[in-house]
């Protein structure tokens, strides 16, 4: 009997997942505004979820890894519907900061749903098996934004609402559609591996950090991941202000701009990924990648018309949509199929660091007026990313020669 795919219902979770997700991305910094937050403080909401999803990404990682990535799933989605519910009814600053909380100390659908992803595919199917995801994103960040600018019209806490009731569908799916039998660990003898093999480190295991950070090209994965997280995290988490200030933007206009770069997402991650792979190979898009996002960035930061603007979303929109999918992908086949919780781990400690740093540094800037300096901040952290990248490319290289000579040595002898 043939196994059913899991990557539909995956899909269907984390596509309901971002909704709710980019529902509220476009209104937070606006909602904190409304209760007298600078946009320091503003931004500041973004780095509370990314650190509390720090903390207990790891530790759900680990239980999902122990007790089921469906179980833990679920507990997951129900943390992040009860911190909308409490954005919902905000009527304090304080309420708010304890909503995003909330939410972050139950963060981790993302990681369990890569997890899962990982354990279900083969290696050489893993780039379009992660694109999925990359999808999901793409039509979240089409509809999702679309949805709150509409809602935002008849209160700013109505679309707060509206993700709290996708969350709960987002559960819905996860308990009807999701298999009990997959619920099992990926490997069981990984209880039994030494650390960093199976186990998934807690936020504070430096040790096991510094063991894939030191391995050349994983460390180098690692910090492609961390780079583009951070300008990643500095565009999403800020800039809702920046447009405010720029263009004098409301919540309506920052959400046309995020459905158009999901919907370009969507072209590029529902068609083009599998076959740009098999074309170009994932280091070369993963340079490529890089190099567009700073692009998108530079000319983001300089962008005084609905034109120029309009350029920077068509780089970001490739630049970003190749490199999650990609970099993501990569680093599960650097590591045996026993250390891929691990991996997937640290990546998501790194991104969650990367969220933690970025939107506060640009909310500085921002406050200050800074505007165009904020986008060439990102472009640069972009910039090392590509430098990060193309001497990525060059130790993948460097090592095919050396396992070629090898196999040449061996069939000598």
């Amino acid at each position: 009997m043939k196994t059913r795919s899991p990557l539909l219902p995956i899909f269907l979770i984390v596509l309901v997942d971002i909704l709710g997700y980019t529902i509220v991305l476009p209104l937070l910094g606006f909602y904190a505004e409304r209760f007298g937050a600078s946009a320091f403080v503003a931004t500041l909401l973004v780095s509370v979820y990314a650190f509390c999803s720090l903390i207990s990404s790891p530790i759900l990682g680990r239980l999902s890894d122990r007790f089921g990535r469906r179980r833990l799933l679920l507990i997951s989605q129900a943390g992040t519907c009860v911190g909308f519910l409490v954005l919902g009814v905000a009527d304090a600053l304080w309420l708010v900061f304890l909503g995003r909380i909330l939410d972050g100390v139950t963060a981790g659908n993302l990681t369990i749903a890569q997890a899962y992803i990982s354990d279900n595919t083969e290696a050489k199917n893993r780039s379009k098996a992660f694109a999925v995801i990359g999808i999901a994103f793409g039509i979240g960040f089409m509809f999702g934004p679309l949805i709150s600018g509409q809602l935002s019209k008849l209160g700013l806490h109505a679309p707060f609402l509206a993700a709290a009731g996708l969350s709960m569908l987002s559960m819905a799916c996860t308990y009807f559609l999701l298999p009990k039998e997959s619920a099992k660990a990926a490997v069981a003898s990984d209880d039994a591996a030494p650390l960093p093999a199976g186990r998934r480190p807690s936020a504070f295991d430096w040790q096991t950090y510094a063991e894939y950070l030191k391995r050349p090209g994983v460390g180098n994965l690692m910090l492609q991941f961390f780079l583009f997280s951070f300008a990643f995290s500095c565009f999403t988490g800020n800039f809702a202000l920046f447009a405010e200030r720029r263009f004098g933007w409301g919540p309506d206009q920052v959400g046309y701009l995020f459905a158009v770069s999901g919907f370009l997402g969507i072209i590029l991650q529902g068609g083009l990924i599998g076959r740009l792979v098999k074309k170009f190979g994932e280091p070369s898009l993963a340079v490529a990648g890089f190099a567009a996002a700073a692009i998108a960035y530079a000319v983001l930061g300089l962008a005084h018309t609905l034109t120029v603007l309009g350029v920077s979303v068509l780089f970001s929109a490739f630049g970003n949509g190749v490199l999650r999918p990609v970099v993501t992908s990569r680093i599960t086949q650097a590591v045996g199929r026993h250390e891929q919780g691990a991996a997937l781990g640290v990546a998501q400690s790194l991104g969650s660091i990367a969220m933690t740093l970025a939107p506060p540094t640009g909310g500085l800037l921002i406050n200050h007026l800074l505007l165009t300096e904020w986008g060439i901040l990102a472009a640069v952290v972009a910039a090392l990313g590509l430098i990060a990248a193309l001497v990525g490319r060059r130790i993948m290289s460097t090592e095919a020669v050396e396992a070629a000579a090898s196999a040449q040595a061996t069939i000598k002898k």
